[in-house]
């Protein structure tokens, strides 16, 4: 049994190593375009900032951990064209050299690509790029172009085109070297994957740190300032008014989100779903006759939603496990996602999980949203700090559909959202949250943990209505 994964992500390795543990004797190789397998794209905001000391250190397996689980390494390698009858895929080398390698299951596992938005100077013959200080931000070639403009060019000041998790991570990770922050997003708050309410206290947070937050805010184009300006670029931008917005800024960051790569794929034939994403069923199985997909690349079940597009890291490795145990001809199924998700701004973390109200009434639900806060330790213990929750369940059923949650980065945000991340994957009720036995001491906790007040106070506000 010959196994080949094309992607030495989260996805790919996860299912090379799922692959082997259940059969030593399997032969499993990975075939990537670079040379940095299993490295954490989650990290690289780290590494700017200089926290994660050493980019190496990214890797969450070295080259020789990997090769000693038995995996095959195809490293500077692209797959250029599935043969599916044949069962071939054509490779190409750095070196420009070709040849066709063989498999009995095929694995895709391509990933996501960044996406670049329709602003003058990023696309092109004159478009703009690393060497002018403007970058995308998704892999490790895209770390060391960053880290180059950084430290050959010591810009003074730069801008962030987007405000989600990476736009927010990388205004910290620049800020904490030193460099004057501007961040614009096109929508009216910061990470508007949480509800307006907790974005504008993520933006209090980024202002706090002295970002210059610009919400509301489309770019419309990125040009090399002119001689004897401030800055080496130029941002002109529309406000939500319909004002001219400018900045100057040494570097430009574009960080807009990301689009599924599915080229190799659709190219073989296989069904696209979802903006686009492979259409994969439950066992991460394509259209195709023995080929698997997985990670960013692919379509993802949401347990409330349905079929959706969402790329996480967490649903990569879950993805690829299964891709991996199936190839060899197991019976997995994907369990789902519920888009549970942390970020820390500089001394703060928002969290969430579930739906928020309009995902939710779209899933057809009759959603209500009550607000709450409530301390992350008994307040007579020292250090206690305050957590924001906002929790949205189904009026009819009381079935809990989603949380938010906004508080200081010791607060155990990450831990607590995981809560409602697991009632919410049993089918729990908010009155049920309540119910859960959960650890106090003091110093770490409350009788009633801070989530289950908040639900509490989402019971409160229903009988009202």
């Amino acid at each position: 049994m010959h196994l080949v994964m094309i992607g030495g992500s989260d996805a790919g390795i996860s299912a090379a190593l799922r692959a082997r543990e259940l059969d030593p004797a399997a032969d499993v190789t990975v075939v990537l375009e670079d040379a940095y397998p299993n490295f954490s794209v989650c990290g690289i905001p780290y590494y700017v900032s200089g926290e994660v000391t050493h980019w190496r250190n990214l890797a969450h397996r070295s080259i020789a951990d990997l090769e000693a689980a038995g995996l095959r390494l195809r490293l500077d390698t692209t797959a250029r064209r599935i043969d599916v009858a044949g069962r071939k895929l054509l490779l190409s080398s750095a070196g420009g050299g070709e040849e066709l390698l063989g498999y009995d299951k095929l694995i895709v596992g391509t990933g996501a690509v960044p996406v670049r938005p329709p602003i003058a100077g990023l696309a092109g013959p004159a478009a703009l790029g690393p060497g002018d200080g403007v970058h995308v931000l998704h892999s490790m070639g895209d770390t060391f172009a960053v880290m180059a403009t950084l430290e050959q060019a010591a810009p003074a000041s730069a801008v962030i085109v987007g405000a989600g998790y990476i736009g927010l991570e990388m205004a910290d990770a620049l800020t904490v070297r030193g460099l004057a922050v501007t961040q614009m997003e096109q929508l009216p708050e910061v990470l508007p994957t949480v509800d307006p309410e907790l974005g504008a206290l993520v933006h209090a947070e980024l202002a706090a740190h002295g970002v210059e937050v610009l919400a509301g805010t489309t770019v419309r184009a990125i040009s090399k300032a002119p001689p004897g300006g401030a800055g080496r670029l130029h941002v002109q931008a529309t406000a939500a008014g319909g004002t001219t917005v400018t900045r100057a800024a040494d570097t430009v960051l574009v960080v807009v989100g990301v689009r599924p790569e599915t080229a190799l794929a659709a190219g073989a034939g296989a069904a696209l779903g979802v903006r686009g994403a492979i259409a994969v069923d439950p066992g991460m199985r394509t259209s195709l006759p023995d080929v698997f997909a997985a990670g960013d690349c692919v379509i993802t079940r949401h347990r409330l939603l349905g079929v959706t597009y969402l790329p996480l890291g967490t649903t990569a490795h879950k993805q690829g496990r299964v891709a991996g145990e199936n190839a060899l001809g197991g019976n997995r199924q994907f369990a789902g996602s519920l888009g549970t998700q942390v970020v820390k701004i500089f001394d703060q973390a928002a969290a969430r999980t579930g739906l928020r109200d309009h995902e939710a009434e779209a899933a057809g639900f009759d959603p209500v949203t009550a607000q709450a806060a409530a301390d992350d330790h008994k307040a007579y213990y020292p250090g206690s700090h305050r957590i924001t929750i906002r929790v949205t369940g189904d009026r009819a059923t009381g079935r809990l559909l989603g949380m938010q949650l906004f508080g200081h980065k010791d607060a155990e945000i990450a831990k607590r959202v995981d809560i409602a991340a697991a009632a919410i994957f049993h089918g729990l009720t908010v009155d049920q949250v309540s119910d859960l036995d959960l650890s106090y001491t003091p110093p770490l906790g409350s009788p009633w943990d801070a989530v289950q007040l908040a639900a509490q106070a989402w019971t409160r506000a229903t009988r009202r209505h």
